[in-house]
C-alpha cells in the first residue's frame, strides 16, 4: 500500500470524523481528528462564537502537519477550509489526498445545533462557509446522503483516482 494522508476536510458539521474514523478503520490507519490539536484558546474562542483568525490557525495547522511528518500515512479530520491552510498540512514527505465532504448551510446549521456537547456553536457555520476555498485538486463527495453512502462514495472514489 502506498504511504498517503488522507485529509477528511469540510466545514463543521459536514460528518469529517465521523466518515474519517471509519475510512481509517478500513484503510487500516491512524485516525486523527485535528480538534485535539487546538490549543485551549482556539476553543475558548470558538465556543464563544468567535471566529479563528489566520493568526490563531496558523500554529494549530503546523501542529497538526508536524505530527503528519511523523506518520506512515493516516486519516485525519480537518476543517482544511483555505489553499493555504492545506498547503501546510501537504508539506509532508508523503502523498496527501483531500477528500472535501460538501453539505448545505441548511444541514451545517442543523447538524451543529444538534451537537450540544461539542465546543463550536452553530453560529460560526457561516463563517465557515466564507472561509473555504474550493479548488480542483480536491476529492468532492456529497456528504447529504446517508452514511453509509458517503463512505462508498469516497472509497470508489479513491479507488478511480
Amino acid at each position: 500500500m502506498v504511504r498517503t494522508h488522507y485529509i477528511i476536510m469540510g466545514v463543521t458539521g459536514s460528518g469529517k470524523t465521523t466518515i474519517g474514523s471509519k475510512l481509517a478503520k478500513a484503510l487500516h490507519l491512524e485516525f486523527l481528528d485535528a480538534d485535539a490539536f487546538h490549543p485551549r484558546s482556539n476553543i475558548t474562542k470558538m465556543a464563544a462564537g468567535v471566529p479563528l483568525e489566520d493568526s490563531d490557525r496558523l500554529p494549530w495547522l503546523s501542529a497538526v502537519r508536524d505530527h503528519l511528518r511523523k506518520s506512515d500515512g493516516c486519516v485525519l479530520a480537518c476543517s482544511a477550509l483555505k489553499k493555504s491552510y492545506r498547503s501546510i498540512l501537504a508539506d509532508t514527505s508523503i502523498a496527501t489526498r483531500f477528500i472535501h465532504l460538501t453539505i448545505s448551510r441548511d444541514t451545517a446549521f442543523a447538524r451543529v445545533s444538534s451537537r450540544p456537547d461539542h465546543f463550536m456553536p452553530a453560529d460560526l457555520v457561516e463563517s465557515q462557509f466564507r472561509s473555504l476555498e474550493q479548488t480542483n485538486d480536491l476529492i468532492v463527495i456529497d456528504a447529504e446522503q446517508p452514511e453509509a453512502s458517503v463512505l462508498e462514495s469516497v472509497a470508489l472514489a479513491l479507488e478511480n483516482r
